[in-house]
């Protein structure tokens, strides 16, 4: 059997723009493949890490990423949110990617990392020009980092840690720091206390709490209530706020047609995430982003059988 392979010059790397509870409107940059990363994350709603790795190299190449960039700049995005289905800092030339954006727009650059690298000189330098940088930290101990991000056993938490705060220390640009945090596991008094000590230590321009509203890698990973984010955020600094879906994105996004096609074809049959970006010719990070508002929306649903996690919309009665 022959198997056909997608030319790197010629595949999509560039999606949306997609709403963005963060960044508004934002224009996703995928850097590297799939699910590669330095994490494997018990939260991720992309599901579990296929290419758990520390190997920083030219997953694409950098012109093909600008070309794809200056293709979309029509669309008039919030951001440039360098991001997409792994590890962002896992390219190597990262930093190339950022300053031939910016020489081409005066759209801001975003880059959403997982803040595990930033101990490497070489990358702090690498990310100095961007506008934003949101790095994360979900977990105040090396217990729990082991636990809810399982990374790559090259990188202890004091590592990890020792990176955070080393790049805020040398970086002029905005510095919004990402809480991720699960019911029972990461809210408990005591470990709420580490990550304040932590976050004062790092002093990020912004703490932005978040729980997982999207099915995780895991099914034990569970969401927060509201009340509890809430509470979290105002123990972990005085800059802590909750994120929550920014009103009237859906409305000033071009997706309404897209939001229809996706539920328009939920409504014929269930479908992956991969059965609609295929179906519908769209970025998975893209479906990802409308499966999300749908569900929020109770629009659909999510179906977990023994083939994967599929997506379900109920038929309109009399249509």
């Amino acid at each position: 059997m022959t198997i056909q392979r997608v030319d790197p010059e010629k595949q999509e790397y560039v999606y949306g723009p997609v709403p963005s509870r963060r960044l508004g409107r934002s224009l996703g940059v995928d850097l590297v493949p799939f699910k590669t990363c330095t994490y494997d994350c018990i939260y991720c709603q992309l599901g579990k890490t296929t290419d758990k790795t520390i190997e920083r190299k030219e997953w694409v190449s950098v012109d093909t990423l600008i070309n794809q960039v200056k293709g979309k700049l029509e669309s008039k995005p919030d951001y440039i949110a360098l991001s997409g289905s792994g590890e962002p800092t896992l390219h190597s030339r990262i930093g190339e990617i950022i300053t031939g954006i910016k020489k081409i727009t005066d759209i801001p650059v975003a880059v959403l990392t997982n803040g595990s690298l930033l101990w490497l000189p070489e990358l702090r330098r690498s990310l100095m020009a961007a506008d934003l940088v949101l790095p994360s930290l979900d977990a105040g101990s090396d217990r729990l980092f082991r636990y809810v991000n399982r990374p790559h056993p090259d990188i202890p938490f004091d590592k990890m840690l020792e990176g955070l705060v080393a790049f805020r220390n040398e970086y002029a640009g905005e510095f919004w720091l990402e809480v991720l945090l699960m019911n029972g596991v990461t809210t408990v008094e005591a470990h709420i206390d580490l990550l304040a000590r932590h976050i004062k230590l790092i002093g990020p321009d912004k703490v932005q709490v978040n729980a997982a509203i999207r099915p995780p890698a895991e099914d034990f990973a569970m969401a927060v209530p509201l009340e509890r984010l809430k509470k979290a955020a105002s123990q972990l600094s005085e800059e802590a706020e909750v994120i929550v879906a920014k009103p009237g994105i859906r409305e000033q996004c071009e997706t309404s047609a897209r939001l229809q096609d996706v539920l328009a074809l939920l409504r014929r049959r269930p479908c992956s995430v991969d059965d609609i970006a295929l179906g519908l010719g769209l970025h998975r990070n893209a479906v990802i982003k409308y499966v999300e508002q749908l569900c929020s929306q109770r629009q659909a649903q999510i179906e977990l059988t023994t083939q994967g996690q599929f997506y379900k919309a109920p038929m309109i009665s009399g249509k």
